[in-house]
């Protein structure tokens, strides 16, 4: 598919995404260390177990500081609802130690004068941290115009033909993101993975009803098979 019409059908999807799912806005900014450590126990689990993860933490330990001078074990007790604690409890404290120790304290202010090239590129020299998350930290808590494309993204854009059969997952920002327009990248993040969770799920899509189902050559091949079965 060419980038012209890709950008194309980018546009509509976000069109109709909009009409089935409503319009989604920036709320403002939030604080990045936040957002880096709710998103590194987000990793591999749901969104209500990593929430109740992160609340428990901060319900435990007042600040970030006490947390980078936590037991390990402790940090795991908190967050073992979010899944792979013993992976997560080690990574979010080394973290954590690590900007105390090369920053003279625990923030990522920093990353605000910083491009989003560079601003990633400081982010991915955490452990534990890849693209997707270190995109989520720069959209969520700082507003810049990033993609980062999680599971539900990629298998949308794979169905409607965006990416290539041979695309990686960890790479797929970086074919999606020139092809989305920057004031429209937060939104078709948020609308996609809306769409992901309620209709073009993994398992069972309700290719029939999917408002996308125009759009997309695997939901005109799905559908007349998810009718049989339903």
């Amino acid at each position: 598919m060419s980038n012209q019409r890709a950008r194309r059908l980018l546009r509509s999807v976000l069109k109709l995404l909009r009409r089935a799912h409503g319009r989604r806005r920036w709320p403002g900014p939030r604080d990045p260390v936040d957002v880096l450590v709710a998103t590194i126990l987000s990793q591999n689990t749901s969104g209500g177990n990593s929430a109740a993860g992160f609340r428990r933490l901060r319900e435990r330990f007042a600040t970030w500081d006490e947390v980078a001078d936590a037991r390990v074990a402790a940090i795991e007790r908190c967050i073992r609802v979010s899944g792979l604690s013993r992976r997560k409890a080690p990574r979010i404290r080394a973290i954590l130690r690590q900007l105390r120790s090369d920053r003279g304290g625990i923030g990522l202010a920093f990353l605000a004068e910083m491009g989003p090239d560079r601003a990633c590129e400081a982010l991915l020299r955490f452990d534990g941290v890849g693209p997707k998350t270190a995109l989520c930290v720069l959209m969520f808590a700082m507003g810049m115009p990033v993609f980062p494309v999680d599971t539900h993204i990629f298998r949308i854009t794979r169905r409607l033909g965006l990416l290539p059969d041979a695309a990686a997952p960890q790479r797929a920002h970086e074919v999606l993101t020139p092809l989305i327009a920057p004031a429209d990248r937060y939104e078709m993040h948020l609308l996609l993975i809306a769409h992901g969770r309620r209709v073009c799920r993994a398992r069972s899509p309700q290719c029939p009803s999917c408002p996308l189902l125009p759009l997309c050559g695997f939901g005109e091949r799905n559908a007349p098979r998810a009718r049989a079965r339903s």
